[in-house]
């Protein structure tokens, strides 16, 4: 039963990090992606070169890698007013939260895993959240996963395992993982392929990848990318 995984894959670093871990790991592996009207939807059109580059790293994953699940979730753009969703700027509010946090977003996209996972056999769901390097989401901390597969697991009655082999890594510790499980030819395409900028911009292409530079997914990518060149 646990060999089969569900990993919630957006298109950017973190989520094709963790799509390269469980095909690693596990001998069936399904992606399950998400469109809530984000202004960076460009990381979608990301997701199909980064399977299929994922897929010539080996044939091992190419053997592993099974269905691709996209989801439409206008309702929740539509109920967000956050710098994700809208043109607004990026803000930090009284609590510290960053207006890119979207309310909800991550025990939503949890949910609709488990129903796919439930539905597919897929008892294992794998998410890039994070608390090292992160803009403080309280959707992306270890206790709260942790309580939502207890949740699911009871509301679905069917064990479900929510794996996070992100949440103790820093983005310098992220680009290392991701060179132990694929070498030079997953941190090149990680790098390339991959979007992690909030404003969408595949215009520009850094040393780390394409973004504006300065927003605050922009900064954390760069000077993880920094950190990790300097020690190799």
């Amino acid at each position: 039963m646990k060999t089969r995984a569900l990993v919630l894959f957006s298109g950017g670093q973190d989520s094709t990090t963790c799509l390269a871990w469980a095909l690693n790991r596990y001998e069936h592996v399904e992606t399950v992606g998400f469109h809530y009207l984000q202004r960076h939807a460009v990381e979608l059109e990301c997701r199909s070169t980064i399977r299929e580059g994922l897929r010539s790293i080996s044939p091992t994953f190419d053997q592993r890698l099974g269905d691709d699940h996209l989801l439409h979730l206008g309702v929740l753009g539509e109920i967000s007013n956050t710098s994700l969703t809208t043109d607004r700027a990026i803000v930090f509010d009284e609590s510290g939260l960053p207006s890119t946090f979207v309310p909800g977003r991550n025990l939503m996209f949890f949910n609709l895993a488990a129903a796919i996972g439930y539905r597919r056999n897929l008892p294992v769901l794998v998410g890039g959240m994070c608390e090292t390097d992160y803009s403080g989401y309280p959707d992306c901390r270890d206790d709260t996963l942790k309580a939502l597969q207890a949740t699911l697991s009871l509301g679905l009655d069917h064990r479900f395992v929510i794996e996070t082999p992100l949440m103790w890594l820093d983005k310098k510790a992220t680009w290392e993982l991701a060179l132990s499980i694929g070498g030079a030819t997953l941190v090149e395409l990680i790098r390339v392929e991959t979007h992690s900028c909030y404003l969408g911009n595949r215009t520009d292409i850094h040393d780390w990848g394409y973004g504006c530079g300065h927003c605050p997914a922009c900064e954390l990518r760069a000077n993880g990318w920094q950190r990790f060149k300097e020690k190799s």
